[in-house]
């Protein structure tokens, strides 16, 4: 019974170990290199003030639009005008002033009142929420961290160095030998 249960084990966490390099490869593909082409910004949703079109956890995905093609309706993604300069996805309650460098209203959907800042949007293009991912923000949550940052400082090469000791040390891992340096 214990001749059986080692190669699955090894099995077992081979493919554990291999289903994580892929989903990290993944994740840095579409959060790391995806939005550097401009096509897209991933941002994570850190309050409940748009339920329910999206909550607290939530990915949106905002997409560029030119400035003035903003209207009312459309949830953009901005950086508040006071305080920390946040960035913030609210819907468009009233465009004030259009052109290159729009002024616009804005406002949470769960909110009661509009946001008590008028929002200068400038650059070449709006960022407009063009969908969401539930839950998946809270992942990159964690993945920001400190803790996790330490713990994956000493977890990842340790996952990878038990890897390449268990194909080492365990029988039937994978081993190939050129035909000239077989044992005598």
């Amino acid at each position: 019974m214990l001749q059986t249960a080692r190669p699955f084990a090894r099995g077992a966490l081979d493919g554990a170990l291999r289903a994580l390099s892929a989903l990290s490869l993944i994740l840095l593909v579409f959060l790391a290199i995806g939005p550097r082409t401009g096509l897209y910004r991933p941002v994570t949703v850190l309050s409940d003030s748009m339920r329910p079109t999206f909550s607290r956890g939530d990915l949106v995905i905002a997409t560029p639009l030119p400035l003035d093609r903003v209207r009312v309706g459309q949830v953009v993604t901005f950086q508040i005008p006071v305080g920390d300069h946040r960035v913030e996805s609210h819907r468009v309650i009233q465009v004030l002033g259009g052109g290159s460098a729009p002024v616009v209203r804005t406002k949470g959907d769960a909110n009661a009142t509009p946001d008590p800042w008028n929002a200068q949007l400038v650059g070449d293009e709006a960022w407009v929420v063009s969908g969401s991912l539930p839950k998946l923000g809270l992942l990159i949550l964690w993945m920001r961290d400190p803790r996790l940052h330490g713990l994956a400082l000493f977890l990842a090469p340790a996952l990878l160095a038990l890897r390449i000791i268990l194909r080492i040390w365990l029988p039937g891992g994978r081993r190939t030998l050129r035909s000239g340096a077989r044992a005598a």
